[in-house]
């Protein structure tokens, strides 16, 4: 399974979903993770809490995730999350460790 991870640190998942700079993306099929490619983007958010979803950025975000199956973030709006389970990618909420994610 191919993963997209959020992380500031390259060690551990910290980060929303609508902050990412940059997605780490990883095969998943055993004992641990193994880092594959590092896919760099603009910000989904402007930092306003209230802005509408931008289905211009989301797009340009969300093409590069096309061959993941799931997204680890921190956290993840309802908007951006229910747009990536159209697309066959499964958002998931977890803080910790990258080397800890499993199947």
């Amino acid at each position: 399974m191919q993963v997209a991870i959020v992380s500031t640190d390259m060690i551990n998942v910290d980060e929303h979903f609508g902050r990412a700079e940059r997605f780490l993306i990883y095969k998943i099929d055993g004992a641990s993770p193994m880092f594959l490619d590092i896919r760099v983007v603009a910000a989904f958010s402007d930092g306003d809490k209230s802005h509408e979803f931008n289905s211009y950025k989301f797009e340009a975000i969300s093409s590069k995730l096309t061959d993941c199956d799931r997204l680890y973030c921190n956290r993840i709006g309802a908007r951006p999350a229910a747009e990536l389970k159209k697309l066959g990618i499964e958002p998931v909420i977890y803080v910790g460790p990258i080397a800890k994610i499993t199947l």
